[in-house]
């Protein structure tokens, strides 16, 4: 079974659909079978991989409400091994349909599952609420994967999603972890970056990523070209993060083994 991974934060802006389109590109780069799910109504993460919302005329709305098979509407995109389940317009307005549904947390999992044996990794692009689409990516889930913004009020809107996977893990999904939490939008030149690491380390320990994503001019104009960071600009810092933090995911997935430790140098003996 593929490990599949809801990236979800109720707050917007925080950089979940670049996470999920750059990091899929990433693992993907690492011959990594790659499913990138849009489940977020705007429909930014079909856009950033070549396939705008308004063009798609079955994507993963209908998928869970039964009128397509989820393999017959996948994309492929600019990556090899990175492949698009992608929204459309009948995304909005999803969740009024999905409440009357029997097992409706359960729609998106079952879906999964006619695809598990073609991908290692699926990356599921939580829309910004605590709405039923966000359960169904919980329930479907094996790990969440947090983005938290280095700002100052970041952690405030921790404790409501945090509640949440807790009581999705209670009801629909005891298997339910937290993956990890990875900081967005970094400033290096700022002492406000610093801060906000330091907090995250300080309450959440080793559930932060070493990686942080800074803030880059080449992540913010890559979605208008329809590409991946590492297609628009492999060399950039964006891209190279994306890279790293690729590996510690493989690695805390079981796919790739850490690097081992550099050995300690011997303290030199001086002569009496």
């Amino acid at each position: 079974m593929p490990r599949v991974y809801a990236i979800s934060n109720q707050k917007g802006g925080v950089g979940k659909t670049t996470t999920a389109v750059n990091l899929g590109s990433a693992l993907a780069m690492q011959d990594q079978r790659v499913l990138v799910v849009d489940l977020d109504p705007q429909g930014n993460a079909s856009s950033g991989l070549g396939h705008h919302k308004a063009l798609v005329e079955q994507g993963i709305a209908e998928v869970l409400l039964g009128q397509a098979a989820l393999p017959d509407i996948l994309r492929s995109t600019a990556v090899d091994g990175l492949h698009l389940a992608p929204a459309s317009p009948a995304l909005v307005g999803l969740e009024v349909e999905l409440v009357g549904l029997p097992q409706r947390e359960h729609l998106l999992k079952q879906a999964l599952a006619t695809v598990a044996a073609d991908y290692d990794l699926v990356l599921l692009d939580c829309p910004p609420a605590l709405n039923l689409l966000t359960v169904n990516a919980l329930t479907a889930a094996t790990g969440v994967l947090i983005p938290l913004q280095a700002e100052y009020f970041a952690m405030e809107g921790l404790s409501e999603l945090l509640r949440t996977i807790a009581a999705v893990r209670k009801v629909l999904n005891p298997t339910l972890e937290r993956t990890g939490i990875v900081l967005t939008m970094v400033d290096p030149r700022t002492n406000l970056a610093s801060d906000v690491a330091t907090q995250a380390r300080q309450v959440f320990g080793g559930e932060v990523f070493e990686t942080s994503i800074p803030r880059n001019v080449r992540l913010g104009e890559a979605p208008s070209f329809g590409q991946p960071v590492h297609v628009y600009a492999g060399g950039s810092r964006g891209a190279q993060a994306y890279h790293e933090l690729a590996d510690e995911v493989l690695i805390r997935a079981g796919l790739k083994q850490a690097p081992a430790a550099a050995p300690a140098r011997k303290a030199r003996q001086v002569a009496s």
